[in-house]
């Protein structure tokens, strides 16, 4: 029986190294073929009390893909919320329809307390500035997708590191694997302090960067890229000037060099320029397209059609 089977994904820290390489390897099969009809006659609930494009799209292709069926809202005043339904018992009630439920929220913490009171296998699409748990499987299997590994890799991760869930997830991942790590961002958007214990405690080497080009000399396999937040920002020059600063072009690509290879979660704005799009440094539709095989393999893992 698959170790996986029934199994919350919440948070990549109920995870260990293997997880993550079942994870992989089984989105691989999947991309080659393997694991057709994984969902069939099984039904998946995607709950998004959150707008997403992306995810919330890659993973009812996945669902579709794989011969299940799919459900749920992308707008939560669709939902019995809007009526004064708590969180706790819109889950419960969910939960008795499908066979395992996709969810997205504003709030931290809300897919952990979604799957208490679930009986079907919960995945955490996104909470607040937590987590982002599939995000990070897919950019895993597109990272050994492109070279071939996981360890001995040097990434550059940058953009809002305080408040970007995808970034934590992925901060945590690359530990895992023994990643160097370097962390670009503007003061007021740094990783959080507990974030950065937690590498030293672990004996993860880091250093930080004030702009990309500042990274130039560690010869980066990887530059992950988020998106500075507009909102963050109180004053709209500010944001102005700190954004001119951490956008990506061909002339940082060059100061890079011709070996990093460019990521992002997406959607940019204009922190990669478009011009970028047509090295073969961009990666970041490929690992966009990379959401459906992984996020396939991860709905067979949990239901159990993939054993």
């Amino acid at each position: 029986m698959s170790l996986f089977k029934g199994r919350d994904m919440i948070s990549l820290r109920d995870m260990d190294v293997d997880d993550l390489w079942t994870i992989v390897r089984t989105a691989g099969e999947v991309k080659a073929g393997k694991h057709q009809d994984c969902l069939k006659n099984r039904t998946i609930a995607s709950l998004f009390f959150e707008p997403s494009t992306r995810t919330r799209l890659s993973f009812e292709s996945a669902v579709v893909k794989s011969g299940g069926s799919v459900f749920g809202f992308a707008d939560p005043g669709s939902s019995s919320q809007k009526k004064g339904e708590s969180f706790s018992d819109s889950i419960r009630t969910v939960t008795g329809y499908c066979d395992a439920m996709v969810i997205r929220h504003p709030v931290e913490g809300a897919a952990r307390l979604a799957s208490e009171v679930a009986t079907v296998p919960v995945i955490n699409a996104g909470d607040g500035a937590n987590q982002h748990p599939t995000q990070t499987f897919l950019d895993l299997f597109t990272i050994h997708e492109e070279f071939g590994r996981l360890k001995d890799l040097r990434i550059g991760i940058m953009g809002d590191l305080k408040y970007g869930r995808t970034v934590h997830s992925l901060t945590h991942a690359m530990a895992m694997f023994g990643a160097e790590m370097v962390f670009i961002s503007p003061p007021s958007l740094k990783m959080p302090a507990t974030i950065l214990s937690e590498l030293t405690e672990k004996g993860i080497s880091y250093r930080t960067a004030d702009t990309p080009e500042d990274a130039a000399d560690m010869k980066l396999d990887i530059l992950y890229v988020t998106r500075i937040q507009k909102e963050r920002f109180g004053d709209p020059q500010e944001y102005k000037n700190v954004a001119h600063g951490y956008r990506i072009n061909n002339e940082t690509i060059a100061a890079l060099g011709e070996q990093v290879r460019v990521m992002h979660p997406l959607p940019r704005v204009d922190e990669i320029a478009e011009e970028v799009d047509a090295t073969p440094n961009a990666i970041y539709f490929t690992q966009a397209h990379n959401g459906v095989p992984t996020r396939q393999a991860l709905l067979g893992l949990v239901t159990g059609g993939i054993v």
